[in-house]
């Protein structure tokens, strides 16, 4: 402390206190080490039963104001209580309590049955309301931790005034460490937990209990989220995390498409990011000009629970606009794991088989302290009764005894000496009321005295034995995971089933290409070069060419199939090969879906033309090929034509050119693709153009060029409908034979 001293001229001035050097090492040891410690021990990493000390003072002081069975009390009540245990604050527990409710949302097994505004985990604005106006109670599966609590499963130690006791552990009896998601960040290290679904953990870990070496994937295949979502199932990495408790996952929201509105709902989203957040970063990349496809998106959340609508611009693909949107923004997320657990007042990173090992451990030693404790218990009631045995023999006297005794205080030591029994046993005869001397009284003592003498010989049995032991511990896991297990949340899926969005594609090498389509769905690319060695070209047996072309290494092709769909990619997706391989099977190489096949070849170039689709009816559809144009990667195209009718044939037209269509009852009919009106609509049904008789189909079409027919002007009409003219051997000369 700085002093004050007089001068030669007699005035005060300040002379500094002096300063004593200290190693940095030494003050960080003395002062900053504690403090660090402290942090992680007593406050930030999550112990072996799940909870952090501020979870486990609040459900404990719930427990003793009898909130498991009783009705709800205001928050306000609990927060007030809570303090004798938690010193931080009214403003901290309270946010931890809310944490708790199920009204949050924060945990798929919630502890605190809640009535009111809690708020909710996917909203960062979305406030919970005061403690004055919310109600709680203890949830039913808080009689799992608390239903050993008093039979000495756990120590319990003073709380910080030394005023009342309170444990250490909660004696919980499934791995509530895996259950319940935490976060942690302590002093130079951090704890993150994610949640795994209750029935599948007490499955796991009774599984565990019977093969430590049981593939725990089967059991349970990985974390489970309170706020759904879709998991892109990653085996390596799923593994990955536990065996080593570090990695991440990446979860995607749930969304439906509404067609009639043109709106995409986003009703599930990753537990990780909020719908502000989401919201935030859409309005970004729409003012960056990255979205010019969305017209809208609100909030539209109510108590029906979370959407997020977004209102899509006419002609918009929503699922490649959601792949674009996963791509961008926190609708897809990753969750990072580090399992950072408190095993003894040490931290410990364990995966989770290492994290099942630590729990039936402790779990092991709670059940033998409440089993030691039941049969203390019994042992004590029993040797009560032997004493009581003793002076049943001769109540008289007993009676007698008591009689003579002059003074209250000597009848105990009197029993004593007059019998051979203990004090305890003494006093607790002396205690038995005048009428239990009966016969009846008597009997049913005796009677008791053997039964607990058989209860005494099993508990010690099951005491002494570490598999009857580890047989109670999954006997309660099945019972608590029927019990309070509910279904999944979030869906798995596979890496391939996840859209992508590319958002800078490398514009591919452009060179002469010819391309070739066979009937059975198997296509080649061949450049020029590699035709001129070898031309011939080599099928599958029963196999043929379809249709071939001329294009660009870099052109677009679109496929249609059976099923109304389109898929289209560019000519470089597919590896340059040799006339004399089969090439590439399109059902696999684009995958499509079970039974679909290809009907038809498209270059489109600039989208110009278009796309004729002949259908057994008799009529024909002229779509423009400008709305098969995205401005998305895109990759498949539902509702591509008309399903009204089965197809018979699809012909790309560059530019208006006469067809040929052929019935099955052996028409034919040559008309001008000229005298239909083109249509926008996909789906459009098309015109008639072909009058057919009963039970009659339309079976094929074909450019009037290469339909054989010799004298064309039979087959052709002014009007539309028209039934066409019976084809005659001499109207196509020679080469009636190739016309499949």
């Amino acid at each position: 402390m700085a002093k004050k001293k007089k001068n030669d001229q007699g005035k005060r001035e300040y002379q500094p206190a002096p300063i004593n050097e200290q190693p940095i090492t030494e003050t960080l040891e003395q002062n900053y080490m504690p403090y660090a410690m402290s942090v992680i021990v007593s406050r930030a990493i999550p112990e072996i039963d799940g909870f952090k000390p501020s979870h486990r003072k609040l459900l404990y002081t719930m427990y003793r104001m009898g909130l498991l069975s009783g009705g709800r009390t205001k928050s306000a009540n609990v927060v007030g209580q809570t303090m004798r245990l938690n010193p931080h604050g009214d403003a901290a527990i309270y946010e931890t309590l809310v944490r708790l409710s199920s009204g949050n949302g924060a945990l798929l097994t919630p502890f605190v049955d809640s009535k009111g505004n809690f708020g909710k985990v996917y909203s960062r604005d979305m406030a919970y309301a005061a403690s004055r106006y919310t109600e709680v109670k203890l949830a039913p599966i808080c009689a799992e931790l608390f239903g050993d609590i008093d039979r000495e499963s756990v120590d319990f130690v003073d709380n910080y005034d030394s005023t009342m006791k309170e444990p250490v552990l909660l004696p919980t009896s499934f791995p509530n460490v895996l259950v319940s998601a935490n976060t942690g960040i302590a002093v130079g290290m951090a704890s993150q937990i994610c949640g795994f679904n209750l029935a599948e953990v007490c499955n796991a870990t009774v599984a565990y209990i019977k093969d430590p070496d049981c593939d725990l994937t089967e059991h349970m295949p990985a974390p489970d989220f309170p706020t759904g979502g879709e998991l892109i199932y990653d085996r390596d990495a799923i593994e990955e995390i536990y065996r080593t408790g570090r990695g991440s996952v990446k979860v995607q929201a749930r969304w439906r498409y509404d067609a009639d509105e043109n709106v995409i709902e986003v009703y599930e989203i990753p537990y990780s990011t909020t719908v502000e957040a989401i919201m935030d970063k859409v309005a970004e990349l729409v003012k960056a000009g990255k979205l010019r496809d969305l017209a809208d998106m609100r909030d539209e959340t109510d108590l029906g629970g979370l959407k997020l609508a977004i209102n899509l611009k006419r002609g918009v693909e929503p699922e490649a606009f959601m792949n674009k949107l996963f791509a961008l923004t926190p609708l897809r997320d990753s969750f990072a794991c580090n399992f950072n657990i408190l095993v003894g007042g040490t931290p410990r990173l364990m995966g989770v088989r290492e994290i099942l090992e630590e729990w039936c451990a402790w779990r092991y030693e709670c059940v033998r302290r409440r089993i030691a404790c039941e049969l203390g218990k019994l042992k004590n009631r029993l040797h009560l009764l032997h004493g009581l045995g003793k002076i049943l023999l001769d109540i008289d006297r007993a009676i007698a005894v008591i009689r003579e005794t002059e003074e209250e205080a000597e009848v105990v030591p009197n029993l004593m000496i007059e019998f051979g029994i203990d004090e305890a046993q003494a006093e607790f005869i002396a205690e038995i009321k005048l009428r239990n001397i009966n016969k009846q009284y008597i009997l049913r003592r005796l009677e008791e005295t053997g039964s607990l003498e058989n209860e005494v010989a099993e508990l010690e049995e099951v005491l002494a034995s570490r598999v009857r032991v580890m047989k109670i511990i999954s006997d309660e896991l099945k019972k608590t995971g029927s019990k309070y297990g509910t279904p999944r949340r979030t869906g798995l899926i596979e890496a391939s089933g996840a859209g992508e969005y590319r958002a800078e594609a490398a514009e591919p090498e452009d060179y002469p290409v010819s391309v070739f389509l066979s009937n059975e769905g198997y296509f080649k690319k061949i450049t020029p070069q590699s035709l001129r060695m070898a031309s011939e070209q080599r099928f599958k047996e029963n196999d043929a060419l379809r249709e071939s072309a001329e294009a660009t290494n870099a052109a677009e092709v679109i496929f249609f199939t059976t099923k109304q769909q389109a898929y289209k990619c560019r000519l470089s997706d597919f590896e340059d090969t040799k006339a004399s391989a089969l090439g590439d099977y399109l059902p696999a190489k684009l995958g499509m879906d079970e039974g679909e096949t290809v009907v038809c070849m498209c270059l489109p170039g600039r989208y110009e033309g278009h796309m004729l689709f002949f259908f057994e009816n008799g009529k024909v559809a002229k779509v423009a090929v400008s709305s098969y144009d995205t401005k998305s990667n895109r990759r498949r195209l539902t509702g591509a034509y008309s399903s009204a009718s089965p197809l018979a044939a699809a012909i790309f037209s560059a530019e208006d050119a006469e067809y040929a269509v052929f019935s099955s009852d052996g028409r034919a009919l040559l008309f001008s693709s000229a005298s239909l009106l083109p249509k926008t609509t996909r789906s459009t049904q098309g015109v008639a153009v072909m009058s057919l008789k009963r039970n009659a189909k339309v079976e094929r079409a074909m450019a009037a060029d290469a339909c054989g027919i010799v004298k064309p002007a039979r087959f052709r009409t002014r009007t539309l409908p028209a039934a066409g003219a019976l084809v005659r051997p001499e109207d196509v000369g020679e080469v009636q034979m190739s016309l499949e």
